[in-house]
């Protein structure tokens, strides 16, 4: 297994941790490990993409970065989430 992935799960799990405490929602969302996991990859995808082409700034080489960065995403996904989720 390919250590680069190994620690994009990590800091995604810790992504969406984060997220979940910033952003913890209703009683009625998922909110197991998998999901939170998941949550904080997509977060990690979206935003580093956002980042790279808006900003210029690329987190990967950075640890606490790639956390923070992953933690915006997966706020932002938990929110559009919300948003949808209401109509």
């Amino acid at each position: 297994m390919d250590m680069h992935f190994v620690w994009f799960a990590v800091a995604g799990l810790i992504a969406g941790f984060l997220a979940k405490m910033i952003m913890p929602g209703d009683r009625n969302e998922p909110k197991g490990f998998v999901m939170t996991m998941l949550l904080g990859i997509v977060g990690a995808m979206v935003t580093g993409f956002v980042f790279r082409q808006v900003l210029g700034w690329n987190a990967s080489g950075n640890f606490i970065g790639t956390i923070i960065a992953a933690t915006a995403g997966a706020c932002g996904l938990i929110w559009i989430a919300n948003v949808v989720r209401r109509k």
